[in-house]
């Protein structure tokens, strides 16, 4: 028999414009099972990942990110250039967003529970940013583990005098080293909610604490994380995100079993036994 562990983590890995993924995932949770977040004992992402682990920390509607996703793709795909056009300033557009739906308190209802990963400049070495002085500083935060050398612009911008970059070169999947960590990834690997091959693959890619799948779909993948596809499609990425994360509750109940406390574990299975699976 197994001991209980009390407390888990989340966490989401960066993929620019696939991060409608998430949205689709998380909306399954917080519909079946809640408690899988609002109980969770911190929440980190890396890069874009950490632009839904902030809203989802903070309570932010997952439809209000989910509309926010879609208004950047589709700004971004009007231009003949895309993210790279002169008129589009991807960062102004993330700050805009946080700067408009982040409560004045939200430093304080993120710091101990939020954790960002930011890449030092100077060394290249990972920077876990967990504690927020002020609700500016926590969008500092979050701006500087967005920044991708080039694709964003070629200036780093600076949080407490520091030069950062994007979070996902050096660790894009925070709080992976804890065994208790439900990571999240759009790309078909070995996180706990991510998409299924349906071929057997020989070659893996390991960088920055995530497993990649070498194959045509990731390639795919990857390239629609910079380069945002049309909107139906980033509604298609949406809903397998949901399915994956159904798939997730129905097949990992003694994995959830070794995470939650029994409250969760009772409404675990009282809702998994409620729906029907047969369509998966």
């Amino acid at each position: 028999m197994h001991n209980r562990v009390e407390e888990w983590n989340i966490a989401f890995t960066g993929c620019g414009f696939r991060s409608i993924y998430y949205v689709g995932s998380l909306s399954c949770i917080l519909e079946r099972l809640p408690q899988l977040v609002h109980r969770a004992s911190k929440i980190g992402g890396a890069s874009s990942g950490c632009l839904v682990a902030a809203p989802l920390t903070l309570g932010i509607p997952m439809e209000q990110l989910c509309f926010k996703i879609l208004t950047m793709a589709k700004e971004a795909r009007k231009h003949t250039l895309g993210v790279f056009h002169p008129t589009f300033s991807l960062l102004q557009t993330v700050r805009h967003y946080l700067l408009e739906n982040l409560p004045e308190d939200a430093h304080l209802r993120a710091t101990g529970k939020l954790c960002v990963s930011l890449t030092r400049l100077a060394d290249g070495e990972n920077v876990l940013v967990s504690e927020f002085a002020s609700r500016d500083e926590l969008i500092q935060v979050l701006i500087c583990s967005c920044f991708f050398p080039v694709y964003c612009g070629f200036i780093p911008p600076s949080y407490r005098g520091v030069r950062y970059m994007d979070g996902a070169l050096s660790n894009n999947m925070p709080l992976f080293e804890h065994r208790n960590t439900i990571t999240m990834a759009p790309f078909s690997g070995e996180s706990d909610i991510c998409p299924r091959e349906a071929t057997f693959n020989f070659l893996e890619s390991h960088y920055g604490n995530v497993s990649i799948q070498v194959n045509t779909g990731n390639v795919y993948r990857v390239c629609t994380s910079f380069f945002p596809p049309k909107l139906e499609k980033l509604a298609e990425i949406c809903h397998i995100g949901y399915m994956d994360a159904l798939s997730f509750l129905k097949k990992r109940a003694e994995y959830l079993n070794l995470l939650a406390p029994k409250s969760i574990i009772f409404l675990f299975y009282s809702m998994v036994s409620s729906v029907d699976y047969s369509f998966i």
